[in-house]
């Protein structure tokens, strides 16, 4: 009983310094402290990296923001490895330059074991929020969904460049304007 009755003299002291409002009751804080508790503990969420292991975040593209978990019906196919996943990003290149324009974003594998794909924008402004880096996988759906090994399957148009990455062997996705945005997917 005397723990609580101190306890009530600490809140009422606390209390008194940070507002002239009363407690509605001994549980509630005063909206100022609750207020900065969440902005605090929003900025640890968001500063913090997506994945502890991810030594390329700060490097190839900025902490990702914001990340997402993709489960693909497919699995992996028999034979994939480190080798076909970088000829896999090089042949996705190639096809790129094949184009009259220069290649609006850059494709490549990292990691130890080629896992990781990396998708970064070449130029400023063009995939700038998370909907134009949405729409760029899009995108890239659309022409994977031409490409042999898709036309293959039974619904071809229900596949996205995502299952394809899977089927590669891809593990995690991150997509960047290459300045201050990134999204990071981990394909199950």
């Amino acid at each position: 009983m005397q723990d609580i009755a101190a306890l009530r003299l600490t809140r009422g002291l606390v209390h008194k310094t940070l507002s002239e409002t009363k407690f509605a009751d001994e549980t509630t804080l005063p909206f100022s402290i609750r207020l900065s508790s969440l902005c605090i503990f929003s900025i640890f969420i968001l500063t913090a990296p997506a994945r502890a292991d991810d030594r390329h975040a700060g490097y190839y593209y900025p902490t990702p923001q914001t990340s997402e978990l993709f489960s693909s019906y497919f699995e992996p196919l028999a034979g994939t490895s480190k080798r076909s996943r970088i000829g896999f990003t090089v042949g996705l290149n190639a096809e790129q330059k094949k184009r009259s324009y220069a290649p609006p974003y850059h494709i490549f594998a990292k990691g130890s074991h080629a896992q990781k794909m990396i998708i970064v924008a070449t130029g400023p402004g063009q995939y700038n929020t998370i909907y134009r880096l949405r729409a760029l996988l899009a995108s890239l759906s659309a022409d994977a969904r031409i490409s042999p090994l898709f036309r293959e399957l039974e619904n071809p148009e229900d596949a996205t460049f995502l299952d394809l990455a899977r089927m590669v062997g891809f593990e995690i996705v991150t997509i960047t304007d290459g300045d201050t945005i990134a999204h990071q997917i981990d394909i199950q």
